[in-house]
């Protein structure tokens, strides 16, 4: 089924899938930005990584949060939630879940905070993911997220290839209509501590962010 975004969403499941059960037994970096390291978990705090791909990013968590807390990581792919178990195994304080993350399977209210690095470009609904982050933060919690954003609007030849989805520049949106996504979940404070400078990705130029927002108290 295609919707306003363009493409078709099977074709744009099986192309991100596949990019991502063949990086699941990698060593590449899948990170964009430093959203762990500003988001600070404390020790005691619930975080979610959504996108958690490998797990490092939870073998970190884990150790910030301590025995007291907690850092569960959810992931679409399959075998990445595979690899990230395996990486985390024997630290009782972490939980890898496989999940849409537009439709999260966990409670309200049970996040601190959230973090994501470079994956909620491939959703086609950034908005629902960021009512998903809402719902997830407990009042007065926190998200960071390093994320690809586009200095323009995509060209649709762009924007209709599974490919380019895939490669994390398909689903770029503007930064205005992305900071607009996280506002409008009602988020607030919301503020971009890093850019990057623009780099071409398919003959479009993209940038990478990290940007920070609090759910109210």
């Amino acid at each position: 089924m295609s919707d306003a975004t363009g493409g078709d969403d099977a074709a744009l499941r099986r192309a991100i899938a596949g990019r991502y059960d063949g990086l699941a037994s990698g060593v590449a970096t899948l990170s964009c930005g430093p959203a762990l390291e500003l988001a600070a978990p404390r020790a005691g705090e619930r975080l979610v990584d959504l996108g958690c791909g490998r797990g490092g990013d939870l073998v970190k968590a884990a150790v910030l949060v301590g025995p007291g807390g907690t850092a569960i990581g959810v992931d679409a792919a399959a075998r990445m939630v595979e690899a990230a178990r395996e990486r985390t195994a024997g630290l009782p304080q972490v939980r890898v879940i496989q999940g849409d993350l537009g439709a999260v399977p966990l409670p309200d209210g049970c996040a601190d905070a959230v973090v994501s690095n470079c994956a909620i470009n491939h959703a086609r609904d950034k908005a629902a993911v960021y009512r998903e982050v809402a719902r997830l933060l407990a009042p007065g919690g926190r998200v960071v997220v390093s994320d690809v954003v586009s200095d323009a609007p995509l060209p649709e030849a762009i924007r209709s290839d599974p490919a380019a989805w895939a490669a994390c520049y398909g689903g770029a949106i503007p930064e205005a209509d992305y900071l607009a996504a996280i506002a409008g979940a009602g988020l607030g404070e919301v503020r971009v501590h890093r850019r990057t400078a623009p780099y071409d990705k398919g003959g479009t130029l993209v940038r990478s962010i990290t940007v920070e927002a609090r759910k109210p108290r």
